[in-house]
């Protein structure tokens, strides 16, 4: 088992030069994993994880539904976005400035092969993060991501979700707002869930700007601690 992950903080990159890289490294995993059970060997498979900040995109999952767009080809142009249908699950959310993005790229055969417990611990890394600057988080029945105020007329979603796998290798991730335009997410239907809010972490404290960069820290150090792993900065 490799419990060591490969860290590349990515700064700010396009959706679909960044989408490509993940393929690449998901499909070196994969096919080291395929290489093995053929020759018989146990070559150790490696771990990433990609920090990034995406131009303003949508993003809609494999299942999603289109309507949950609410922009046209040339409404998308006029406010500078860009739009994929891609293969994670989830429906249809946004990334752009101001939020964190992370995509493990993991073997899973080195830590546990369960899925659930996959979602919940990446849930869990920001639930943790979020409380360490006294914001109460948690999870909404059957809606994966970090929600604030469940339960309550007046949830709101801080963290959005979505994942591939195959053979046990994971790609894509979460997008969590830390200082985000949420003017954005007035453009679609969030995850495919009506009648529910968007928030930001600059907002549910009150400040202009949170430091992206302490935030991601956090994130880190409850990953490491979640998944017993073990970071290498590339």
């Amino acid at each position: 088992m490799n419990k060591k992950i490969q860290l590349q903080d990515l700064g700010r990159k396009d959706y679909k030069s960044t989408w490509e890289f993940q393929e690449e490294l998901f499909k070196g995993i994969v096919d080291l994993k395929i290489q093995n059970r053929r020759e018989e060997t146990n070559l150790p498979t490696p771990n990433y994880f990609l920090f990034v900040e995406h131009p303003h995109v949508y993003t809609l999952g494999k299942r999603g539904d289109f309507e949950n767009l609410l922009l046209s080809e040339k409404q998308l142009e006029a406010k500078g976005a860009t739009f994929y249908k891609i293969n994670r699950g989830g429906d249809i959310t946004y990334h752009g400035p101001g939020q964190i993005v992370g995509y493990p790229i993991l073997d899973l055969e080195n830590f546990f092969t369960d899925i659930h417990k996959y979602l919940r611990f990446l849930e869990e890394a920001i639930i943790l993060t979020l409380a360490e600057y006294g914001v109460e988080s948690g999870r909404s029945d059957g809606e994966t991501g970090v929600w604030l105020g469940v339960g309550t007329p007046f949830a709101r979603k801080i963290c959005a979700m979505g994942v591939r796998a195959s053979r046990w290798v994971t790609m894509h991730g979460f997008a969590l707002n830390v200082n985000a335009d949420l003017g954005y997410f007035d453009n679609i239907i969030p995850c495919g869930i009506r009648g529910k809010a968007v928030t930001t972490l600059n907002v549910e404290l009150g400040v202009e700007k949170v430091d992206e960069a302490e935030v991601k820290a956090k994130i880190l150090k409850h990953f490491t601690q979640l998944f017993e792993a073990e970071f290498v900065t590339v």
